[in-house]
């Protein structure tokens, strides 16, 4: 596949796959774990998706900074910490006695993450310098991604049912140990060719505006939807939001340069990030719960009923990469989309007593639309 230097662009792919795999598998992973969870350490709706949302909001708010991060100091040397970091979390979770400790250990999962995902795409650049390589290394980095999230209910529910929820995090203790030692033994160090400096304040805001409503929008149920706590939070975040726009647009070194926002292609291919990621997340978690908690299915159980979306996912995505080559990325990520859609409202449909029977083809929809999606969304 690779013309040159086949060793080290081949060790360096799977260095990268393998660090990718277990940061986005424990996206979905902890999802089939949450019932479980739930009896062990006693917690209610809002309890289970700050496990979920401890993660993915420390992740989302960092990872622009840790792309900055590995510009000034060191792409290798920035992964490498992430991976520490991540590693240590996935061992605070298993360890944690309480609700509280596992979702600080989640958080500290989710700052690993944030350190190591970026230098995953930027060492792929970094490698693979002709444009076809690149493109097929950045397809199957893609395709990865895809996996690992369709993969972590069927992954967590054998291993929830074999040896208990902690040992979805235990999972995380040998692959970062692995991926460590190739990265040490196969990656070379990069770094951005222009001098960068950090964007503090841009950051502050972004955290205090993703902070602000992912709390507002989780505990909403609790305190009610216009009650003065949440309305006060909606206010922060909106005013957060505002002012994160107006300091990266004067910013000299922006954390996010929202010039990049008057390009219609980067502009489409974010909101069809958001859409995809807005859809299979809420997808997955609610499932789990559905399959377990509504339906009476054990974990693994629970688990195996997601595969029909992983088989998709398997199938589909190395060829939308190959598509997305040949005629571009309009057409597969326009159907994908559809076929998304179609899937979540397809959902909506579901009752407490329906056969499983009818819940699988909807699965295969969804897995296709990811799949056709996200890799040339990426590539």
């Amino acid at each position: 596949m690779f013309a040159t230097d086949r060793r080290t662009k081949i060790l360096t792919l799977g260095a990268m796959c393998f660090a990718l795999f277990m940061a986005m598998l424990d996206n979905t992973v902890v999802n089939v774990a949450l019932p479980s969870i739930s009896a062990d350490l006693g917690s209610g709706i809002s309890g289970l998706q700050w496990i979920v949302d401890a993660y993915t909001l420390v992740f989302a708010t960092l990872i622009l900074t840790g792309g900055t991060l590995g510009d000034i100091l060191g792409r290798k040397r920035c992964f490498l910490a992430g991976l520490l970091v991540f590693t240590a979390g996935s061992l605070l979770c298993a360890l944690a006695p309480s609700l509280s400790a596992l979702v600080a250990g989640r958080a500290v999962q989710g700052l690993g993450a944030a350190l190591l995902m970026p230098g995953t795409l930027a060492i792929l650049t970094n490698t693979f310098v002709d444009p076809k390589e690149r493109a097929q290394a950045i397809g199957i980095w893609a395709g990865v991604s895809g996996l690992a999230l369709a993969m972590g209910p069927v992954v967590g529910g054998l291993l929830v049912d074999s040896l208990g929820w902690q040992s979805v995090f235990y999972l995380n203790v040998p692959i970062g140990v692995i991926a460590l030692v190739v990265v040490l033994l196969a990656v070379k160090e990069s770094r951005h060719p222009e001098g960068r400096r950090l964007d503090l304040p841009g950051q502050v805001l972004a955290i205090v505006a993703l902070g602000t409503l992912t709390y507002a929008l989780i505990e909403a149920n609790t305190y009610g939807w216009t009650s003065a706590l949440i309305l006060t939070l909606y206010v922060v975040a909106a005013v957060s939001i505002a002012g994160f726009i107006v300091v990266e647009r004067r910013s000299s070194s922006p954390m996010l340069d929202l010039h990049f926002f008057r390009d219609p292609t980067f502009t489409a291919g974010a909101v069809c990030a958001a859409v995809i990621s807005f859809g299979m997340f809420g997808m997955f978690f609610f499932l789990s719960l559905f399959l377990q908690s509504v339906q009476g299915f054990t974990p693994l159980e629970a688990g195996i009923r997601t595969l029909p979306c992983t088989a998709m996912i398997v199938l589909f995505a190395p060829l939308a990469g190959r598509a997305a080559g040949s005629i571009g990325s309009r057409l597969p990520m326009t159907l994908g989309l559809a076929a998304n859609a179609l899937s979540l409202f397809l959902f909506t449909q579901v009752q407490a007593d329906t056969a499983y029977g009818s819940i699988w083809p909807i699965l295969c929809l969804a897995g296709f639309g990811i799949a056709i999606v996200m890799t040339p969304m990426t590539a």
